[in-house]
């Protein structure tokens, strides 16, 4: 006997009720396995597409911003090696006994000790528009009364 005459005769011996609970487990059984294999990915991606459209916007116009910045920067004129040290020493200032400036050449190298994440980022932001200078290495620390480090930038070529 054939496996499928197997099957229909073991079917036609079910009482009506038993072949109903047994189609609607099927039933169920189908649509979970039609859930997991074909929906549920897209249901996911369908649910997070939006957020992470959002995240994906803020970052292009972060980026966005950051080559305005870019423009804007490049198309400054040069500073005179005079103006560069100015701009140096000037924000260097600012920072007290939290700072201490050497320069060597085109390199300008600051320690810092306990000077706190605004004072850094106020400094770089000077520097960086004052002087012409952008940073190349940067060694900080987080410790109990502040940041503690080495910030070395390079002076724009036409500081030097």
């Amino acid at each position: 006997m054939k496996p499928t005459q197997e099957l229909r005769q073991r079917w036609a011996r079910l009482a009506p009720r038993e072949r109903a609970l047994v189609a609607v487990g099927a039933g169920a059984l189908a649509l979970l396995l039609l859930w997991y294999v074909g929906l549920q990915s897209a249901w996911t991606t369908w649910k997070t597409a939006p957020a992470q459209a959002r995240t994906q916007e803020l970052a292009w116009m972060q980026m966005q911003g950051l080559a305005s910045e870019a423009r804007e920067l490049k198309a400054q004129p040069p500073v005179s090696a005079a103006q560069a040290a100015e701009a140096l020493k000037s924000a260097t200032d600012r920072l007290g006994a939290h700072g201490k400036l050497s320069q060597l050449g085109d390199r300008a190298t600051l320690n810092v000790n306990g000077a706190s994440p605004e004072q850094l980022r106020t400094w770089l932001t000077e520097v960086r528009s004052g002087a012409r200078a952008r940073p190349v290495d940067m060694q900080i620390n987080r410790a109990e009364g502040g940041l503690s480090g080495q910030i070395v930038v390079s002076l724009a070529a036409g500081a030097s």
